[in-house]
């Protein structure tokens, strides 16, 4: 496709697919008994013959399930249409990102009106002291190159995903993996920079993360068992036969995924094992790269840690973060050629300083305190080393100067972050010798900033602003952070956007609450009652809480067709994320997960009870574990919501999570509890697990989205839950993409139809789909 043919010849509007004529009425699955008994109890799953997904009579229930979701929503084919025109026009579609240096070159990508995928492209340094990234244009630069054209590899293809990417250090080669059906199964291929070929050279059935050693002789990749777990780590030399390869690594606990990579230092190869609680690693040197791989720490239950290698006074050292003492992490300094000696503190905890004797609790810097940090990562470069951590609740970036070897740390310098909400975290700094860093930060209403911070002077750089076209103005829109009362007296954190024209802040008091009036016998004052009644907006509140993983606040353009409507938009930072340290995780998952649930119905009463919202003008959303979270609330408080969202929704969790030949299922065992064999979490799963408590109740309108190829949750969860929330009268609608993953539909238009679909219809429920706004 070139520039010429589009974007007037992209489809503006997408629809789920479904042949055939308009359905009058919505299917009804079969029902097929199917008897389910642990720790002697049964469960009848009237459903479950659709997890057969190469049955015909499967894939037919699915296309009339989308047949059905297009009929429902068609009316809405204006709006789509609209939404899709205004995120598409609001994005700078023929753009190129920042150069970043790799070795003797710039890389960056280019973007290209039409085209769905970027292109990868390159220019020559000016020299070892070329630090300064070149200014670049639409135009290709003089020495441009195309190392990689991903609309080209994609042709011809209904899905495409790059699940690797690697250089050789002198950019002579790169290697590339390619998924074309959604299933998260890659080919690698080499290709020849100079010449611009590929190499013979092809491995089949990759898990994502390859990686091409420096010199560009070898390949490490890993391979998954039966159940989709990656497992084993190979070696392939270039040039060879994969059938020649070496398995240097396997894990065989079920547990444990397995991994590898290179440190930014060039010098160490590392293989990692993780599960959701132990972590263990393994180092081979890269002048040795055919060397058995030697455990660094010996891997103990329930201590987790990342290692980071860093020369300091000239000797090589590991950097370990690790929670063997502290559940929010300590990071240490040891030896590389041994790593399980005495080790140095890098940042001074209560429990030592930095020579082993007490300390007060206080950072080396004297204005932060360990205890209100939650270390999540340690990057180290030639002079510095960066910290990642979290304070406060919010993601935060520290430099600490490297000296010699007798005063080898300084001080913690926490860089500035003047803003009540936003997110600042490390961008791409693939070099060891850089002496800058770059940094982003955005906010719910700042569009991504990229800065190059100079670790010498503190200076920082602008170097890119996310772009927004159109007629957008972005001081229209403002945010504020909330704070709602658990049932059990925790405080949960919300992030909330709006624009100022639509909804005045001040309408709900300080800090988004309204002051309170004399109360009612039913604990609302009369006037208070009426205010909130008035002042009630529609509201898309977004929950996750799972995995430690933290919604940090964030700019979306596409989000903006619903704020110029008269949307808030809210952020639910639950128990069960990482938002406020590793208790917050560890207060919401195994038998505390219900936690995740009835925070996030808190915030939903707290936004309805302070005159935010009102349940019939609320709707929530969430995807994957975020999905289940959607299925728990839709049982346990459907009184609150006007409609639900969910996608790829983990809603059959107690059935996926009994089966251990299932993807991915054994290693979910310690985030969720294994109730194959512990009946006590079996009964706690059953009592919240989405697919099992549907029952006779006024549900609110209910969107599922899903795609056939997901392995991480599979298609047939939701399609079983819409199903049986059918069976009891609710208004469900499923939509399946039948060539996609676990991350939806391919192409950058693709999913932009994709979101102007579920906006589309989340606006409908909001009774907001007949509002104007401006592209």
């Amino acid at each position: 496709m070139t520039d010429a043919d589009s974007p007037a010849t992209v489809p503006a509007a997408q629809t789920p697919s479904g042949a055939g004529a308009t359905p009058a009425s919505a299917p009804v699955a079969k029902k097929v008994p199917f008897e389910r008994t642990h720790h002697g109890h049964t469960f009848i799953d009237d459903y479950e013959w659709m997890r057969e997904k190469e049955s015909p009579e499967v894939i037919a229930h699915l296309e009339a399930e989308n047949a059905w979701t297009s009929a429902q929503t068609a009316h809405l084919e204006g709006l789509r249409d609209s939404i899709f025109t205004e995120i598409k026009t609001r994005i700078k579609e023929t753009d190129m990102s920042v150069p970043n240096r790799r070795g003797n070159y710039w890389y960056f990508s280019r973007t290209k009106a039409g085209l769905d995928y970027g292109i990868s492209v390159r220019i020559p340094i000016s020299g070892p002291d070329d630090w300064t990234p070149p200014e670049v244009g639409e135009q290709p630069m003089p020495g441009e190159e195309v190392v990689f054209d991903s609309n080209i590899a994609a042709a011809g293809q209904e899905f495409f995903s790059l699940g690797s990417f690697s250089l050789s250090d002198d950019g002579s080669r790169l290697l590339y993996g390619v998924d074309t059906t959604g299933d998260e199964r890659y080919t690698l291929r080499l290709r020849d920079l100079v010449t611009g070929d590929d190499l013979a050279d092809t491995i089949e059935g990759t898990f994502a993360g390859a990686s091409l050693d420096p010199s560009g002789r070898f390949v490490f990749y890993t391979t998954v068992d039966d159940a989709w777990r990656p497992e084993k780590v190979w070696r392939h030399v270039v040039g060879t036969d994969s059938s020649d390869d070496v398995c240097i690594f396997h894990e065989p606990d079920e547990r444990f995924f397995v991994g590898s990579g290179f440190s930014r230092s060039g010098r160490m190869m590392f293989v990692v094992t993780g599960s959701k609680t132990t972590t263990g690693y393994w180092v081979v040197r890269v002048d040795d790269l055919e060397a058995e791989p030697q455990e660094i720490w010996p891997r103990v239950d329930g201590v987790e840690y990342t290692v980071e290698h860093a020369v300091i006074g000239g000797e090589d050292r590991f950097l370990i973060t690790h929670n063997r003492n502290r559940a929010d992490f300590e990071l240490v300094d040891v030896p590389a050629a041994d790593p399980t000696a005495p080790g140095r503190d890098v940042i001074v905890t209560e429990a030592a300083g930095g020579n082993g004797e007490p300390h007060d609790g206080e950072l080396r810097s004297g204005e932060l305190r360990v205890d209100d940090l939650r270390i999540e990562d340690v990057d180290a470069f030639a002079d510095f080393i960066v910290l990642s951590y979290r304070r406060g609740g919010f993601a935060r970036v520290g430099i600490i100067r490297l000296g010699d070897a007798s005063s080898p740390f300084g001080s913690l310098q926490e860089l500035p972050f003047g803003r009540e909400t936003g997110t600042l975290s490390l961008g791409g700094n693939p070099e060891f010798a850089q002496t800058s860093i770059r940094l982003h930060f955005t906010s719910m209403s700042t569009p991504a900033v990229l800065y190059s911070h100079s670790v010498a002077d503190g200076t920082d750089t602008v170097l890119k602003r996310q772009p927004v076209l159109g007629s957008v103005d972005l001081d229209a829109y403002t945010e504020t952070l909330l704070w709602a009362k658990a049932g059990d007296g925790t405080d949960i954190p919300i992030s909330v956007v709006f624009r100022k024209d639509l909804h005045r802040s001040d309408e709900h008091g300080e800090h988004g609450n309204p002051a309170s009036t004399e109360d009612t016998a039913d604990g609302v004052g009369a006037d208070e009652a009426n205010g909130r009644a008035a002042s009630a907006k529609p509201l898309l509140l977004y929950g996750y809480g799972s995995y430690e993983a933290s919604m940090d606040p964030y700019f979306s353009v596409s989000r903006l067709s619903l704020l110029d409507r008269g949307v808030v938009f809210a952020i639910a930072h639950v128990r069960g994320g990482g938002e406020m340290g590793r208790h917050w995780y560890d207060q919401g998952k195994t038998t505390a997960k219900k936690n995740t649930f009835t925070d996030f119905i808190d915030v939903a009463r707290h936004l309805i009870d302070t005159g935010w919202t009102s349940p019939d003008r609320l709707v929530a959303s969430g995807g994957s574990a975020g999905g289940l979270l959607m299925g728990a609330i839709a049982n346990m408080a459907p009184e609150l919501f006007a409609g639900i969202s969910a996608d790829v929704p983990f809603v059959d969790a107690l059935t996926s999570i009994l089966m251990p030949e299932l993807p991915l299922t054994v290693i979910e065992w310690e985030e969720w509890g294994d109730p194959l064999h512990d009946p006590e979490v079996y009964e706690y799963m059953r009592s919240y697990s989405p697919y099992e408590n549907v029952t006779e109740a006024a549900y609110p309108q209910i969107l599922a989205v899903t795609s056939l190829n997901d392995t991480r949750v599979l298609y047939v969860e939701p399609a079983k839950w819409v199903a049986r929330l059918r069976e009891v009268g609710a208004n469900a609608l499923l939509k399946t993409e039948m060539v996609a993953g676990h991350g939806g539909v391919s192409g950058r238009y693709d999913a932009w139809k994709e979101v102007a679909f579920e906006y589309a219809w989340i606006l409908d429920v909001l009774g907001r789909s007949d509002v104007e706004t401006e592209p």
